[in-house]
């Protein structure tokens, strides 16, 4: 198993859905920033948002054993191997994020039950 890299490509907010469905004084996600870069392989990152990281664990479970190496679902969604572009799941400010295929190792923390 590989890490796979987890670039946040950009933070949205839509404000006419927001204004009509939104909390008062709803932003963009404060949690995720553009340019902010997670290794994950297994398990999520810490500081990845747990929702965001629901959307997107299959993906990168997918990557980090081998999957896309050539492109996803036959080449008509992405054409670059080894890359996903995804968002989470908050349809009032989605987070973008690219996943991408690295040959970093992944290390699994193992302790043995005794």
């Amino acid at each position: 198993m590989k890490k796979v890299k987890i670039t946040i490509l950009k933070t949205t907010f839509d404000k006419e859905l927001a204004d009509e469905y939104g909390a008062v004084g709803l932003t963009a996600c404060p949690m995720m920033k553009e340019g902010q870069v997670f290794y994950a392989d297994y398990a999520r990152p810490e500081g990845f948002c747990d929702e965001a990281w629901k959307a997107v664990y299959q993906y990168v479970f997918a990557l980090a054993h081998g999957a896309g190496r050539e492109t996803f679902y036959y080449g008509d969604w992405i054409r670059k191997p080894g890359v996903a572009i995804c968002s989470c799941n908050d349809g009032l400010r989605p987070v973008i994020m690219k996943l991408e295929a690295t040959e970093q190792p992944s290390e699994m923390e193992y302790t043995p039950v005794r």
